[in-house]
This record gives structure tokens, sequence and C-alpha cells, in this order.
């Protein structure tokens, strides 16, 4: 099967400097934010946005990473691996690769809405728009549009960097 690229990693990088900045400006008033990863991209992800922000700000950043099965995400136990102490009165972005439907970010919430935060944002590389949930993102890399049967790969490491489309 073949793959488009979309966005190269020069694209990746000049959204993820955007999307900083996008997130500096809502929380400036802020002293500490919680990045929290989907799964391993999203993770990736959020400590790629994490390295931009502290260029741009003084605000103090926890990445953490919630463990969700993305193919069916009832089967396992949905878990974030940070302290539900520091989610606390927090801001929390959730950040992932790819929004499709926005089922595993529906689901990933259930992760953070364990103890009372202060807010939650939605962060995303690519949009797709496909919604049978009701997650809209606050902070989005790129919007594309697709048919339901395409699939979009995001890489964020090595000369594979990039957005592809098959």
């Amino acid at each position: 099967m073949s793959q488009d690229l979309i966005l190269d990693a020069a694209q990746i990088d000049q959204r993820i400097i955007r999307m900083a900045y996008q997130i500096y400006e809502n929380h400036m008033d802020e002293k500490h934010l919680i990045l929290a990863g989907v799964s391993e991209n999203g993770r990736e992800f959020a400590l790629l946005l994490e390295k931009e922000l502290k260029k741009i700000s003084d605000l103090t950043y926890t990445v953490g990473k919630v463990d969700i099965n993305k193919k069916s995400p009832l089967s396992d136990e949905i878990a974030l691996d940070l302290d539900d102490k520091e989610l606390v009165k927090k801001s929390v972005i959730l950040i992932d690769d790819v929004l499709n439907s926005g089922k595993t970010a529906a689901f990933a919430l259930k992760a953070l809405l364990k103890v009372n935060v202060k807010q939650i944002d939605v962060a995303v590389m690519v949009n797709r728009s496909h919604k049978a949930f009701p997650i809209y993102p606050k902070y989005t890399g790129y919007e594309l549009a697709t048919t339901i049967h395409e699939h979009v790969t995001v890489t964020f490491k090595g000369k594979e960097k990039g957005v592809y489309l098959s």
C-alpha cells in the first residue's frame, strides 16, 4: 500500500511551534501545566510540545502518558502515569497524534476525570473530523479531509518524520 506524504519534518516542526505559542497564549496565567499524551505517539508529541513551550515560557510542565487500548478502549484499564494529586486544580492538555472519530480521546478523558482538574483542552497534530463523539480539539496542527477508509500515520522521529496518508 502506498503512502502519500502530507506533512514533512519541517512542516511538523512549524506546527508544533505554532501550537506551543497558542497553548502558552491561552495558559500564560498558569504556573504549571499538565501535558497528557495518549499512548506512545501522543506522549512523543507532548514531549515535543513541552520542548517548544520551555523555549517561550517560564511555566513548569509535567508530561504524562495516558495508557489506552486504541482499538478496544474498554478491554483494558485506562490509566494516566501521573499521581492524581498532580492533577488537582491544574489545566490539562490531552494530546494525541490523530483525532478521527473522537472515540479514543473520549475514553482517555476517563483517566483525567477522576480528580478535580481546572480544565481540559485537546491538542492533535491531525484532525480528520469524522466525529462520532463530541470531542473537538482546541489546538490542531493540520485539518485533513479524508474518507473513513483512508489511514493517517504520524511519525515524530527519525528520517521518516512526517504525516502520511494511505
